[in-house]
């Protein structure tokens, strides 16, 4: 109903009604005293309700809207049609991508200016000789921590794969924490080792979720990766504030021991008692490796990958060892 000094006139049903009995009267030429002030009210009550409660109607409908669903989830992070879309008010949407051969780009976790060709050709054999007591006590932790894992992993290289590399992808994220901490407390630059270290965790990374498409880990061994990462993390955050120096060389020597494991897994694959399947679509793509890729290519590239990660963290650690920083000497960026 209408409201006039407080009064309530008549309500919005009757407003309809006699909105059609006016259009009635009008076709039929009749009109009256009444009628005529309905005829100058009734627009502006039209108007008000439209203001208040029409455009609120449509605000919480453009609201609902605004979440669209076209399907499940795609799981791995893959950007394709039946994946969820959500439309913000922020504007904040992630542009779509192509391949080069003008197919759509299905990995959102990274981009196609991000893979790259590995360099099979680095030298796998190269060893830093452990000489002063830091070294020595950096190549012993690593000898003691294989000797846990070759007793429960044994020759399930697949699940060995998978575990080093949640145990791997923690150093270059802790070190690249601290090195920002650091750039940010003493206003200076970092040479790009904030980078580099980062880009060393997410290509580690990478080589987990490559390994998850490979080898699917039991429940006991999620409980071990909780376990193992809690320990882990927290010992070389506290390593990396005591020794710099020593947390990389632990790293180097330790991807001294990836590599051989990788080199064992590829023993296992020629020798055909490991299933040589298909690259996993994320492999491929991110190392841009020929469609017919098999898994013996994929551990070839990673292999490759933990032979630069290893050059990387001795060349940290001999930074360290002549008495510099990290920033004096430019960061090996895009090594791979």
């Amino acid at each position: 109903m209408m409201y006039r000094g407080g009064v309530r006139l008549f309500s919005t049903l009757t407003a309809r009604t006699a909105s059609t009995e006016a259009a009635a009267s009008i076709l039929a030429g009749q009109t009256n005293r009444h009628l005529s002030t309905f005829l100058v009210r009734a627009p502006v009550l039209g108007l008000r309700n439209r203001s208040t409660l029409a455009l609120g109607g449509e605000k919480e409908q453009q609201r609902e809207e605004n979440v669209q669903t076209t399907g499940a989830a795609a799981a791995g992070g893959s950007g394709n049609k039946d994946e969820k879309r959500i439309v913000s008010y922020w504007g904040v949407e992630a542009p779509k991508v192509n391949k080069d051969d003008g197919s759509e780009w299905k990995w959102s976790c990274f981009r196609p200016w991000e893979a790259y060709e590995a360099d099979l050709s680095i030298d796998l054999k190269k060893h830093h000789a452990a000489t002063t007591f830091s070294d020595k006590l950096a190549f012993w932790t690593v000898k003691s921590l294989r000797w846990p894992t070759d007793l429960f992993f044994q020759r399930r290289y697949g699940c060995r794969a998978m575990m080093l590399e949640t145990v791997a992808a923690v150093p270059g994220m802790v070190g690249g924490m601290l090195l920002h901490c650091k750039s940010l407390r003493r206003f200076e630059h970092s040479g790009g080792w904030i980078k580099a270290l980062l880009e060393e965790a997410e290509n580690e990374r990478m080589h987990l979720m490559t390994f998850m498409e490979v080898a699917k880990p039991k429940w006991y061994e999620r409980a071990l990766v909780f376990a193992v990462q809690g320990v882990f993390f927290n010992a070389y955050f506290l390593g990396y504030l005591i020794s710099p120096k020593f947390a990389h060389r632990m790293v180097g020597y330790l991807e001294e021991e990836a590599i051989h494991s990788y080199t064992e897994f590829l023993k296992e694959l020629d020798k055909g008692n490991i299933e040589n399947v298909p690259a996993p679509a994320i492999a491929t793509d991110y190392w841009r490796l020929p469609p017919n890729s098999t898994l013996k290519d994929v551990v070839l590239v990673v292999r490759a990958d933990e032979a630069h990660h290893r050059d990387v963290n001795h060349y940290a650690s001999d930074i360290h060892y002549q008495g510099r920083q990290l920033r004096e000497s430019p960061a090996p960026l895009g090594y791979h």
